[in-house]
């Protein structure tokens, strides 16, 4: 089980880890070791509430694929442990920021005099404009 916060916790069967080689140097240890870790986690077939798997495919943006599955990799660390507890993390704080509701936006008007403040600034700014103005020998 993955804690998530503490009265929410998934079960380590709803995601899947992969080791890979990760790319970039490492010396002769490089070619013989899978460090890199892909992390997925179906999202539809999750057991989060419904409002909260929403914000989490929002949040994913470009991570989530066609078929709903959110994809993590993590290849930071030369350590293959390092890297499974970094993505783990990362999945944790993405489900804890969908978790968060966020607060309605409440549409407001401007005031009466805030209109005539506004008003009068376009009318002042016309004013030094119009003065900028070619000048007229008469």
């Amino acid at each position: 089980m993955m804690q998530i916060t503490p009265t929410l916790a998934i079960g380590d069967d709803e995601f899947s880890e992969r080791f890979v080689k990760a790319s970039g140097p490492g010396g002769q240890h490089v070619n013989k070791t899978s460090s890199a870790v892909e992390l997925r986690f179906d999202v539809q077939a999750s057991t989060l509430p419904e409002d909260v798997k929403d914000r989490l495919q929002r949040l994913a943006g470009s991570r989530l694929t066609q078929d709903g599955v959110l994809v993590l990799f993590s290849q930071g660390s030369r350590s293959q442990e390092m890297n499974r507890q970094e993505v783990r993390e990362r999945l944790a704080d993405l489900i804890r920021r969908a978790l968060h509701k966020p607060k309605p936006r409440k549409p407001t008007k401007p005031t009466y005099a805030s209109k005539l403040k506004r008003l009068e600034s376009k009318t002042r700014r016309s004013g030094v404009k119009s003065m900028r103005g070619r000048v007229r020998d008469e």
